[in-house]
């Protein structure tokens, strides 16, 4: 079986006022299960202060992935995300060798 690595992407949000009404602890936990329900995995997530409220930042198989578990926790949660790719810088720098 071929083994293949995960790509990170940082979903940014922003609370709406439902969605600050509901911050519990047992919320972020359906996020974390419901990210790991789209093949993902949870590396870290943190409050922000502000043009953006909240970051989560994840691993998936496919962008297809991050896209739904995107749109899945903005239905759970009612925050706001946007999602982007992320590469680390090294990995970035051996990419630019070409261009």
């Amino acid at each position: 079986m071929e083994e293949f690595e995960m790509a990170t992407y940082f979903l940014f949000g922003n609370y709406t006022s439902d969605a600050l009404k509901g911050i519990s602890a047992g919320r972020t936990e359906k996020a974390v299960n419901l990210i790991n329900k789209y093949g993902g995995e949870m590396k870290s997530m943190y409050a922000l202060l502000g043009e953006k409220d909240l970051v989560i930042i994840t691993t998936f198989p496919a962008t297809e992935n991050a896209v739904k578990a995107s749109i899945a926790l903005n239905k759970l949660t009612g925050i706001s995300f946007s999602t982007s790719p992320a590469i680390e810088v090294d990995e970035f720098d051996k990419l630019m060798n070409d261009v």
